[in-house]
């Protein structure tokens, strides 16, 4: 039985991804800093923040919609890859590194979805 939402494998996957995203960005062109850098680094902070809330919850039910809006989310970053992507900005390989660690996330996201939809709340 997982004790803390710092137990789960995906939460903290989602940690490394925010800190991939990061570390991606800094290359980014000063101009950008309140433009894409901005609205990229806000995404992925956004996954491990709700899952670690929905695993607070009461519920299983509660949790299942947090770990919705952190699935959302990830889908959010994975656009933001393919606009970062498109408009040449940053390591080519850092994107990489950050699309494998969100595509990982909502493999596992969708696997702890899954396992939550018999519980009861």
């Amino acid at each position: 039985m997982v004790q803390s939402f710092r137990d789960l494998v995906v939460w903290q996957r989602s940690m490394q991804s925010k800190l991939a995203v990061y570390h991606w960005t800094q290359g980014f062109p000063r101009e950008e800093q309140y433009g894409l850098t901005n609205q990229i680094r806000r995404s992925p902070i956004s996954i491990p923040s709700n899952i670690a809330e929905g695993q607070g919850r009461l519920g299983a039910g509660e949790f299942r919609q947090f770990l919705g809006i952190a699935r959302g989310s990830n889908s959010e970053v994975q656009t933001q890859l393919e606009i970062a992507r498109s408009l040449k900005m940053g390591d080519p390989k850092l994107i990489d590194e950050a699309e494998s660690l969100s595509d990982e996330i909502r493999r596992m996201l969708f696997g702890l979805l899954d396992s939550l939809k018999g519980a009861a709340n």
